[in-house]
């Protein structure tokens, strides 16, 4: 029997409520739900996993691909403006994204929009069938998507998609070139470091042997480090790391405990924390604003921006938010209580609530979060430049040093 996963306000309790509830269709789950005294907000099947397993089953092609690489989001990008161009010349739907689908190089997303084109066909509503892929076209999308239906602009409500891709994509990116540098610097650190205690102090040793010198502290411990990576200790040392980098691979997929402390911890680390805050922020008050701008209920918008993040601490948060706004405090009140905000967050929050122009507010805190987020990156990467240099150099010339240090030693003793 289907399953249906609902939302919405129990009229006995006065209380949210959510779950899921088993039916013949729709219409049965929706009565049981309003006998129970249910106020349904929104309502939805949950597939089953043999009905996943049919329809993978029916798509060979789409089953096929599902092996590969996932869908890059310019790809996602590149096909929504395609649509929404074609849709904003005043072409139907249907033939828009046929001639979309023909002009994407993906295979994979090709297929996709083939299934989207022949569902619609079929009768089904446009976003209830990019619903059928939440692996590429999230709820975001698809709200958008349901907002442009409903009230006839989709052409508008797809331009405005391509904005939150495009947005998210640069923010993405600008994350993933800041921790880049500090990467590749500390990956060459370590490779060199590795590189001179392997092959260059085992030169030294032979020579040192020969002269009989006695070593200083310094040079014995980058002899002894030399054998310890040569010995037993560099397999023993590799074999350690990759069962820390597994364990942790495992446990934040599987550990609830374990991903709420990593999660915070990545927003306390010094610099890189506040751009990971203020990057979160920015995307959120983007989705509000796009959301609020469709018309979409405010409990929806709270409960679709939880998705447009996976920091266990900022979809906490979100969720506090809503249940307090279902139970009618201001936004702005509860936005101030969750600690991961800044202040700023609920200050301007509560401007809007103030003015009645949410929608607009949230457009100007998206905007002040992206700058923000702009400026501390290029003060990151203005900064490591400079600071990547001194490391490496520090580490190379301390390196030198210990293993010269006797000659200098047997030079003095000798003056």
């Amino acid at each position: 029997m289907p399953s249906f996963e609902y939302k919405g306000i129990s009229g006995e309790k006065n209380t949210y409520a959510d779950g899921v509830i088993e039916a013949v269709n729709e219409d049965e789950a929706a009565h049981r739900l309003r006998q129970k005294k249910i106020i349904i907000t929104s309502i939805k099947e949950v597939k089953s996993k043999a009905k996943k397993e049919k329809s993978s089953e029916s798509s060979s092609s789409l089953s096929f691909l599902d092996g590969l690489s996932s869908i890059k989001t310019k790809d996602v990008v590149l096909f929504t403006k395609k649509l929404s161009t074609m849709s904003r010349a005043g072409l139907p739907i249907l033939d828009s994204l046929n001639m979309a689908k023909d002009q994407i190089d993906d295979k994979k997303l090709k297929v996709i929009a083939s299934n989207i084109a022949q569902d619609l066909q079929g009768g089904t509503e446009l976003s209830g069938c990019f619903n059928k892929h939440p692996k590429v076209f999230d709820n975001i999308y698809v709200n958008m998507i349901k907002a442009g239906e409903s009230s006839g602009k989709l052409d508008i409500f797809l331009d405005k998609l391509v904005g939150i891709l495009e947005k998210r994509e640069k923010i993405k990116s600008k994350i993933k070139s800041a921790l880049m540098y500090p990467t590749i610097i500390l990956s060459v650190a370590t490779l060199v470091t590795v590189f001179m205690i392997w092959k260059v102090v085992p030169v030294f040793e032979k020579m040192y042997g020969g002269m009989g010198v006695e070593l200083p502290g310094p040079t014995k411990f980058l002899i002894g480090a030399n054998k310890f990576i040569t010995g037993s200790g560099g397999i023993t040392t590799v074999g350690i790391l990759l069962t820390l980098f597994f364990t942790h691979s495992y446990f934040i997929k599987n550990n609830t405990a374990y991903k709420s402390f990593m999660d915070k911890f990545s927003i306390k680390i010094p610099l890189f924390g506040n751009i990971i805050v203020q990057a979160t922020i920015a995307r959120i008050a983007l989705i509000k604003a796009n959301l609020f701008a469709a018309g979409v209920d405010v409990l929806e918008i709270l409960d679709i921006a939880k998705s447009s993040t996976n920091n266990t601490h900022f979809v906490a948060a979100l969720e506090q938010v809503k249940r307090g706004v279902f139970s009618g405090e201001d936004m702005s009140k509860l936005v101030e209580k969750e600690t991961i905000f800044p202040p700023t967050y609920s200050q301007l929050i509560a401007v809007g609530e103030k003015t009645g122009n949410l929608e607009e507010m949230f457009s100007s805190i998206a905007a002040y979060y992206e700058e923000e987020f702009d400026n501390v990156v290029d003060n990151l990467s203005t900064m490591i430049e400079p600071l990547s240099m001194v490391i490496i150099g520090g580490i190379v010339g301390t390196l030198l040093i210990a293993m010269y240090m006797p000659i200098f030693n047997a030079g003095s003793v000798v003056g």
